[in-house]
């Protein structure tokens, strides 16, 4: 059993379990302990709110009650396999990779990811799913239908998974965490993604040039360094730009916001980057060092222009006379004699 994914487990015959709540109702297996008993049909539960979902049975008509969590079902053979949720039973094994399974159904479904079986299609735009489930939360996207909404800002959800991920920005629970640097996350799969920090796993590859990235976002990215898109635009001056954090940016210099403020002095900055930068005049460190001599600085750039006092390096050239310099700034101090020569031989 995955520990990361259901840490919770029992003493008593060692079933494991996603959430320490329904640990707790597990334990009523083993300890028998029924104080709530139904008035109509004599029923007993562990749980106060088992038997208040119990009673609506008799409104229902459905006649077989779960004696632990009071979900009750209209044929015998659901609730056989409802039970096994908190006995943590699996009799259903996959004879491919091993993966066990409570019922039948659930193993037949599971099977198509090895077969690759998409026995449901989409009526509108052709697209196979391998469940029905699938196919009926696909289907949304054509109807536009969100059923699920969040009930504190109103925002709304295709799936109820969505809103359960979502609620955590309200209730900033961080449930999923790292057990190598103790991280905590909101999502299972921003966790997942996580974790190949640690493990330097880059499985999505550029197929142009190779380069390997730990998110597909990333790939997408720098997908657009060989295409050369740039599908984010500002409404202000129409730079476009390849990533929507580099066009978020950029908004700062029209709206002049600087969100990014230092904590000793008080000064603010549009970038957390350069925040990180100021922090080194308070601090007095210099993490950039030449590797010949003893220079270092507290900018990246300074010591890469340092660098070409002793390679020799001149990348900016002149168009006019093709001199070179080190600098940018030193090529355009140059290119000022050019204007100057040219507005005497006007005159």
């Amino acid at each position: 059993m995955d520990e990361l994914h259901e840490p919770f487990s029992c003493t008593f015959c060692g079933a494991c379990f996603s959430h320490e709540s329904k640990l707790h109702c597990h334990m009523s297996v083993h300890n028998r302990v029924k104080p709530f008993s139904c008035e109509i049909c004599g029923s007993s539960f562990s749980h106060k709110t088992s038997l208040t979902s119990h009673v609506r049975v008799h409104k229902r008509g459905k006649s077989f009650p779960c004696e632990i969590c009071g979900t009750s079902f209209s044929k015998k053979s659901s609730l056989t396999v409802h039970i096994r949720i908190h006995t943590g039973e699996k009799p259903y094994s996959c004879e491919i990779c091993g993966s066990s399974f409570n019922a039948n159904s659930t193993l037949t479904v599971h099977r198509r990811i090895h077969t690759g079986e998409k026995p449901y299609s989409c009526k509108i735009c052709k697209s196979l799913f391998s469940t029905k489930s699938y196919l009926k939360i696909h289907a949304r996207i054509h109807t536009g239908d969100k059923p699920f909404s969040c009930e504190i800002c109103g925002f709304s959800f295709i799936m109820n998974s969505s809103l359960t991920n979502h609620m955590r920005v309200h209730t900033g629970e961080k449930p999923h965490s790292c057990e190598i640097c103790g991280s905590s996350f909101s999502q299972k799969s921003v966790l997942r993604n996580h974790m190949r920090v640690h493990t330097g796993e880059k499985p999505f590859s550029c197929e142009i040039c190779g380069s390997s990235f730990s998110l597909e976002t990333n790939l997408i990215n720098h997908r657009r360094v060989h295409t050369g898109e740039k599908p984010y635009s500002c409404e202000i001056c129409k730079s476009s730009f390849s990533e929507k954090s580099n066009m978020k940016k950029h908004m700062r210099l029209h709206t002049g916001e600087k969100p990014f403020a230092c904590q000793i002095c008080g000064s603010s900055f549009s970038q957390k980057s350069i925040l990180t930068k100021h922090m080194c005049v308070h601090t007095g460190e210099k993490p950039f060092s030449c590797e010949i001599c003893n220079y270092s600085s507290y900018e990246k750039a300074h010591v890469t222009r340092h660098m070409r006092k002793h390679t020799g390096e001149k990348p900016f050239a002149c168009g006019t006379c093709g001199f070179a310099f080190s600098t940018k700034s030193h090529l355009n101090r140059h290119m000022i004699t050019h204007s100057r020569r040219k507005g005497h031989s006007v005159l």
